[in-house]
């Protein structure tokens, strides 16, 4: 299973919003290449990136700061948030980001993902996020009218290959992972899907481990790991990853 620990950047800070709101900013760190640096020390192979000011469409973004990280750790990034043209995606594709994670587009324009999934290859995965199985988008703050296994169902039609899903109300929380929303997102994709919000203990880890759907490849973790709930070298320790998996293939 994979541990994938999370960097969302605001000003060019790690920050957690809870549950998506921007009027509910902790900071952590000023200094994310730290962060990354200690991510991959502790054994992670893939760091999940947020550009939050790019997310909430204020014209900011953390271009630079992606980049230093980017040239500062060898694990594999993938990065999300306000990723809404071609232009866009490729400046990151050319900065040596991974993945793109894709979420609003997806709702608005989905044959334009498709067109970019064409032009870029499989560089994509789908972003769904989702309050009570309904979809948001636009950083959170639109509804999209569109129920999260609705959208789910069509990702592999447009070329997406990987799912990230997000429940929103248990984002930043602690307070435990939504594994049957999740479960039933990954099941209506038939895609291999990393499981986001609400991871606040090791004892969530290991129950996402036990219950989780087999196309559950992973877990995000964000807070909990900067408010010491849990040691990310030790669920490494405890889930040895892979050098290979379906999120890598």
């Amino acid at each position: 299973m994979l541990l994938v620990p999370a960097i969302d950047l605001r000003a060019g800070r790690c920050v957690r919003l809870l549950q998506g709101s921007f009027s509910d900013v902790t900071l952590y760190s000023s200094d994310p290449v730290e962060i990354a640096r200690g991510y991959e020390a502790d054994g992670a192979r893939w760091i999940h990136v947020v550009d939050l000011d790019a997310a909430e469409g204020r014209g900011a973004d953390n271009l630079d700061v992606i980049r230093r990280v980017r040239g500062a750790v060898s694990c594999r990034l993938e990065v999300g948030g306000g990723i809404r043209s071609f232009e866009a995606a490729r400046t990151l594709l050319d900065l040596g980001v991974d993945r793109l994670v894709v979420g609003t587009l997806l709702v608005r324009d989905p044959r334009e993902v498709a067109r970019w999934a064409g032009l870029a290859g499989p560089r994509f995965a789908a972003g769904v996020d989702a309050r009570d199985g309904r979809v948001r988008i636009s950083g959170w703050t639109e509804e999209a009218a569109r129920a999260d296994t609705e959208v789910a169902a069509e990702l592999a039609a447009l070329g997406m290959r990987w799912l990230i899903y997000t429940s929103i109300s248990r984002d930043g929380t602690l307070a435990g992972p939504d594994i049957a929303r999740t479960s039933a997102a990954a099941r209506a994709a038939g895609l291999p899907t990393i499981l986001s919000g609400g991871i606040g203990s090791a004892d969530h880890v290991h129950e996402v481990a036990r219950y989780r759907d087999p196309l559950i490849a992973g877990v995000i973790l964000g807070k909990a790991i900067y408010e010491g709930r849990v040691s990310l070298a030790d669920l490494v320790s405890r889930y040895p990853q892979a050098s290979c998996t379906e999120w890598d293939s």
